[in-house]
Formats: C-alpha cells, sequence, structure tokens
C-alpha cells in the first residue's frame, strides 16, 4: 500500500500534556509520517494546560488523573463519539502505545472490524511499582501487560533487549525493533559553553555531573543522591547539575544541597546543559530506550548508567561510559570516581559517544516503523 493511502489511529496515554522521552517519539513518529503522506489521528487524554503543540490531529478522550501523580492522566473508556470518529476515520492499523484501558477498547474495537493492531513499548510500567512500596505487584501488571500485548500483531520494541524482559513475562507475538534517533544538530559537543558554567558556579577545572529529567522516584534518585553523598565523603571534588521537574524535586534537593537546579530545560538550553557538563550519570533502571543517555552521547558526555534494557543498549561499557551491573550507590561511586580522577578517559570516552551517536539519525529510525507497517499490511 502506498504511504499517501495509509491511516493510521495511534492511541497515547500521555501525547502531549506532560513532556516526556516518550511522547516525544511518538510525535516526531507522526511529523515523519504525515510528510511521508500518511494520514494519522492520535486519541490521547488531554488537559487545559499541554507542555507543548502536538504534532498531527489530537482526538482528546476522557481521562482520570492518578491520584498519586496527578500530573498524568489515565484514559478509562472510548465513548461512542470516539468510536464514531474511528469509524469516520477507517484506519487501517491501530498503534497502541500504552497499555491502558483506552488501549484495551481499541484493541477490541480493532478486533471487531479485522483490523491489525500493533503496540510500542515506551515504559516499563511494572517497575515503577517497587519505587511506591507497591513491589508486590510487579510480577501480577507484568502478566497483565503480556496478556494485552498478545492481542497484538506485533510489538514494536525500541532495544533488542527488551525481547529479553518481554519474553519471560509471557509475551508470544513477534517483535521487531523501533530504536529512538537523536537531532544530532541539536545535541552536540560544539553547544560546550564556558561563560554559562561560570554564571552557574562552575570554574573552568570544576568536574560537572549532570542529571536530566522528570524529577520522580522510578529515575533511580535515592541511588543518585546516595551515590553523590558517597564521593563526598571520599572527598572527591565536583559539582552536580539538575535539569528537571517533577514532584520529588524538594526531596531531591533535601538529599543533596550541594547540587545546582536549572529547572525544567528544552532546545539549545538543555543542549547546552548537557554539553557543559562532564559526566551524565543515569541509574534509573525503569528506562526502555534512553533518551537522555543518546542525547549526552550525542554531546560528547562519557555516561555511567544501570546495565539495564535501555542503557545497555546505548551504552558501550568501557567505551563511550561505564555500566553499573549491581546497580549499587558504591559501584556507581566507583564508576564515577574513575571519570572524576582520570580526564583522558574521560576524553576517549567522549571521542567514542559522539561515534557511537551517529547510528541514531532520526529519519532513518522512522523510516523503521514506516516499513513495519507496510510489512504487516503486505
Amino acid at each position: 500500500m502506498p504511504a499517501s493511502k495509509l491511516k493510521i489511529a495511534l492511541f497515547s496515554g500521555n501525547y502531549n500534556y506532560v513532556k516526556d522521552g516518550a511522547n516525544q517519539a511518538l510525535n516526531k513518529l507522526v511529523a515523519y509520517l504525515e510528510k511521508q503522506g500518511v494520514e494519522v489521528r492520535v486519541y490521547s487524554p488531554t488537559s487545559k494546560t499541554p507542555a507543548f503543540e502536538p504534532a498531527g490531529t489530537l482526538i482528546s478522550i476522557p481521562s482520570w488523573p492518578i491520584p498519586t501523580r496527578k500530573e498524568y492522566r489515565i484514559a478509562f473508556r472510548l465513548p461512542k463519539e470516539i468510536i464514531a470518529n474511528l469509524d469516520e476515520f477507517a484506519p487501517d492499523i491501530i498503534h497502541i502505545s500504552s497499555p491502558d484501558w483506552a488501549s484495551q477498547k481499541a484493541i477490541k474495537y480493532a478486533t471487531k472490524r479485522g483490523l491489525p493492531v500493533v503496540a510500542s513499548v515506551h515504559t516499563r510500567f511494572e517497575t515503577y511499582m517497587s519505587y511506591y512500596k507497591l513491589g508486590w505487584v510487579e510480577g501480577m501488571m507484568s502478566r497483565k501487560i503480556a496478556k494485552i500485548y498478545n492481542t497484538c500483531n506485533e510489538i514494536f520494541i525500541p532495544t533488542p533487549c527488551m525481547e529479553d524482559v518481554l519474553r519471560p513475562t509471557g509475551v508470544t507475538v513477534p517483535m521487531k525493533t523501533w530504536t529512538r534517533g537523536i537531532d544530532l544538530e541539536q545535541y552536540s559537543p560544539n553547544n560546550r559553553d564556558e561563560k554559562w558554567r561560570l554564571s552557574q558556579g562552575f570554574s573552568a577545572n570544576d568536574c560537572v555531573i549532570s542529571f536530566v529529567g522528570r524529577i520522580v522516584l522510578e529515575k533511580g534518585l535515592q541511588v543518585f543522591a546516595d551515590t553523590m553523598n558517597i564521593l563526598r565523603k571520599r572527598g572527591l571534588e565536583f559539582k552536580v547539575v539538575v535539569a528537571g521537574e517533577g514532584p520529588k524535586k524538594a526531596w531531591f534537593h533535601q538529599r543533596m544541597p550541594y547540587a545546582h537546579f536549572v529547572g525544567f530545560q528544552t532546545g539549545a538550553d538543555l543542549a547546552r546543559t548537557y554539553a557543559s557538563s562532564d559526566i551524565f550519570f543515569n541509574p534509573s533502571e525503569t528506562e526502555t530506550f534512553g533518551n537522555v543517555t543518546l542525547e549526552a552521547m550525542a554531546s560528547a558526555v562519557p555516561q555511567v548508567c544501570a546495565n539495564a534494557s535501555g542503557s545497555k543498549f546505548l551504552v558501550v561499557d568501557g567505551e563511550t561510559g561505564f555500566l553499573a551491573h549491581k546497580n549499587t550507590a558504591t559501584e556507581y561511586a566507583d564508576r564515577i570516581e574513575v571519570l572524576i580522577t582520570d580526564p583522558n578517559t574521560r576524553k576517549k570516552f567522549s571521542s567514542h559517544s559522539v561515534k557511537r551517536s551517529e547510528e541514531f539519525h532520526w529519519d532513518s529510525v522512522l523510516g523503521q516503523v514506516l516499513g513495519h507497517y507496510r510489512s504487516l499490511l503486505s
């Protein structure tokens, strides 16, 4: 089928009301598909104050705020007017990007009409449970998500490593890879700014460790703070910069009163923060890909990350950065200490990081998805 005749109905749990790596990828995808002549309608919860303008046609679906995380919403049904909108649109493929209630309704809609369904994996929701004292729910949630995925024709996973995560939970349907991309014009070592560093209280000789992302527990805040405090107890000299906002900001700052918080950043400001740091530390074990890690790579910043599904695909251990195999604060501190005390290793990792990031150009990455759609219909 020519791309110009293809119609995709995309269901998202958060398309643009809170900015995160997952919806940045989805918006990139929709913008790319429309440039190729594909018609796309996006069905997602919305808010009165979205984080950014959405790509494509966005249809609002009913949702509730999540009780413990009210900035996020969960879609719970597809009312008659949404069903009528879908019927009028007549999609060729239903694409779900979050295994929520609305997506389950979308799968039922597709089944009744004989439409193929694909699911893309963006978040390891089951791993969130342990951060909110609900670890006992994780296994049950994994099985429930697997059951939902098994009603799809195919699953798009961000890294081959995710197959090793999903198969043991009971997922049996075919999996295809859709990695994420990077804007190499935006993220570059050329954005390093010594004047900005000085304005933030960092001297030319300071080793600056960066955290970038939503300030929420599942991003590994506890182990990040513990690691920084271990390094300080060892007498190492370094500075910390935190770029992001979130409900745990005060909690995070209390544990690292010496850290410099620059708030939520985008565009040139964010690119400058990456490139102006010397070590990027991402201890999150919940990432399926790790857009922030790739952005740090493109900015020539060595990475220290969890040996988890997203990071271990991106980070070349001992070449672009370090992976912590036990994911403990002590192990992270050992890895970071090497980089703080050895500028030559940092320089070597920086060079390798830029080369690695060049493998993830957005157009080729998004072309994978269009190819998967066509293959499914052929």
